[in-house]
């Protein structure tokens, strides 16, 4: 559904239980009118238009002006209790550097229990966010290029199991878009523990399939299963089941992966889908709710659109 919006900003949006997770994104090339620029300009910070200007490059800063304005238009579209700025938010930073919201608690304001994770390239960006459970999301672009050779690379940062899924793939081109999508599982993970890479180096974790049945066919994508599970190098036989993946192809040239923590109320031995909403946005001018349409193609983990 495309919504017009014309200048005025949506805002009440709610998320109704903890499965429910919403994906939004802009493709920066689609941004081209200098007074809407101008517009997200004036939501963000002194320091937020300081550290804009700062990067070199129109492009650069284009993009650093997109992702904040991205971050504070949609925080403010999910406070229900009054229409809200997006310019009036304040941020802060956990102790490994993941952005929060700072929220103001006067005159009785309860915060919405809201998080939310942003992650971009030079063709896309996007921003998670869920309620009451942790978020991490990264997206790349599918046809990246590997500097130097796939699998060195993944020796590098993988664990042995990874690397070895991976060196199974005979086909070049399916094995550099594999590794894409394991980056990205494994970047949303990091970003969901809100401790970043340097706590939590990527060999100290392996990225497991679970398939909906036998694979079928030797150098086949790996991706192709029903759960993505965690599983600690330090003891392998343990598999981390409090986290929930969605893996997906998004506009046709981008890999994104989610990943949030799992609702702790439910019970039971089943895992319940999580419920994914994709919106493409231009703020102040249109969204675009894109889930279940070509635009999104849910590659693995158990999703409802």
């Amino acid at each position: 559904m495309k919504i017009q919006i014309n200048g005025a900003f949506p805002y009440g949006l709610q998320m109704q239980n903890l499965r429910e997770t919403h994906l939004w994104y802009i493709l920066p090339d689609e941004v081209k009118r200098v007074a809407l620029l101008k517009q997200y300009s004036e939501l963000l910070s002194p320091c937020e238009r300081e550290n804009v200007n700062r990067m070199g490059g129109d492009q650069l800063k284009k993009r650093a002006l997109l992702a904040r304005a991205l971050v504070r238009t949609t925080i403010a579209r999910y406070q229900t209790n009054c229409e809200m700025n997006p310019r009036s938010l304040k941020f802060r930073k956990n102790i490994y550097g993941k952005p929060e919201v700072e929220w103001q608690t006067e005159d009785n304001f309860i915060p919405p229990p809201l998080h939310f994770n942003i992650s971009h390239t030079s063709s896309m960006i996007a921003c998670g966010v869920t309620v009451n459970v942790p978020i991490g999301i990264d997206v790349e672009e599918k046809q990246r290029r590997i500097k130097n050779n796939v699998i060195a690379f993944a020796r590098r940062y993988f664990s042995p199991y990874e690397v070895e899924l991976l060196t199974a793939i005979s086909d070049p081109e399916i094995q550099r878009q594999e590794f894409i999508k394991l980056w990205t599982l494994k970047e949303a993970y990091v970003k969901a523990l809100g401790k970043g890479f340097s706590a939590v180096p990527f060999k100290t974790f392996t990225i497991r399939f679970r398939p909906k049945a036998l694979r079928s066919l030797p150098g086949s994508p790996v991706s192709e299963a029903s759960e993505i599970i965690i599983d600690s190098s330090d003891d392998p036989s343990i598999l981390t089941n409090n986290w929930q993946f969605a893996l997906l192809e998004v506009a046709g040239g981008h890999y994104a992966s989610i990943c949030t923590e799992k609702d702790k109320s439910i019970g039971g031995e089943g895992t319940m889908p999580m419920k994914l909403t994709v919106r493409k946005t231009i703020p102040f001018v249109e969204d675009v709710c894109v889930s279940g349409t070509d635009a999104v193609v849910a590659l693995g983990g158990i999703i409802e659109q």
